[in-house]
């Protein structure tokens, strides 16, 4: 069964029950919906344009200093408040929706890593998805990530119920982070985090899995199986994919479900395929792409400047 034969399925942004459905598709057919975080409209139109080139449906996503940039770096972005954080995904989230159907694909529009600090741009993004969900039936986004993964686990999973709580009536699904993925993401340094916190376990998750379910089952858990920001060589970063079907197994004895949870593979840029097709069969349904699509962004500039130079330079 094709993407298309998903009830519901349109070009232009999904959400809802759609958006739920692709992803549960996604699972099923062995693939993952790929998110790229983008700051413009350049970038934007680049996935769009990739989207439509592969026929695929693609997740445009915001973080928030690239939310922060698409409104203008010189508008106040106050500490407590992320006037320009907020400002910039609201008007990205309406852009992807205002030329995504042109491109003909189905498209999910997602907001990144929210620590703990930056709650006050979750709390304007919200905002603008009960504005429009009472005017159109419809949150503005299709999902939001937090990632509390700095915090005690406990507190993590009682943040994400209030918040999923809130989301759960406009069917707006939440991604959440258990463990920590190494590297560096939108300020938050975890560079230097211990080597156990990189690896999440069975117990971990499944506490996630019985915090969330009740309140809604539309929500992805980006566990830590070794992944890290940015690129990085193959060999350099010990990835443990494997872990995650032991999630699934351990989560499957105590619910008779299969496959009940629904992963993220977070720090994608340089993985090797071998490691992603286990993540894909162990139910990995999204896959952050940031860093790969950063570099080859600047490498197309680099390349066009470079086979222009003498033109460019006698304008």
């Amino acid at each position: 069964m094709s993407f298309w034969d998903v009830p519901g399925i349109k070009a232009g942004v999904v959400t809802g029950d759609v958006a739920w459905a692709l992803l549960q598709h996604a699972k099923t057919n062995g693939y993952a919906i790929p998110a790229f975080n983008c700051t413009s409209s350049s970038t934007i139109n680049s996935v769009l344009e990739a989207g439509a080139k592969l026929n695929r449906p693609v997740m445009i996503q915001f973080s928030e200093g690239g939310s922060a940039f698409i409104a203008g770096k010189s508008l106040p972005n106050d500490k407590g408040k992320l006037q320009a954080s907020i400002l910039g995904a609201v008007a990205g989230a309406h852009l992807v929706r205002a030329v995504a159907p042109a491109y003909g694909i189905p498209v999910l529009v997602h907001s990144d890593h929210c620590a703990k600090k930056l709650l006050p741009w979750f709390d304007g993004m919200l905002e603008a998805d009960e504005a429009f969900f009472k005017a159109h039936g419809e949150p503005l986004f299709s999902s939001h990530m937090l990632d509390l993964s700095e915090e005690p686990d406990e507190e993590n999973i009682e943040i994400c119920k209030k918040y999923l709580t809130r989301m759960a009536p406009m069917k707006c699904i939440l991604e959440m982070e258990i463990g920590i993925t190494g590297g560096v993401e939108d300020g938050v340094d975890n560079s230097g985090a211990a080597k156990e916190k990189l690896y999440s376990t069975p117990e971990d998750v499944f506490a996630v899995y019985e915090g969330l379910s009740p309140i809604s089952p539309m929500f992805t858990i980006a566990a830590a199986f070794g992944n890290v920001h940015g690129v990085y060589k193959a060999g350099n970063v010990v990835l443990k994919p494997e872990l995650l079907q032991e999630m699934q197994d351990y989560a499957k004895a105590k619910t008779g479900m299969d496959r009940p949870l629904n992963f993220v593979f977070h720090g994608g840029s340089g993985s090797e395929k071998h490691h992603i097709a286990t993540a894909l069969a162990a139910g990995v349904v999204k896959m952050n792409v940031d860093t790969d699509t950063q570099w080859a962004y600047w490498e197309g500039l680099l390349k066009f400047y470079k086979a222009k130079e003498g033109y460019l330079q006698g304008q």
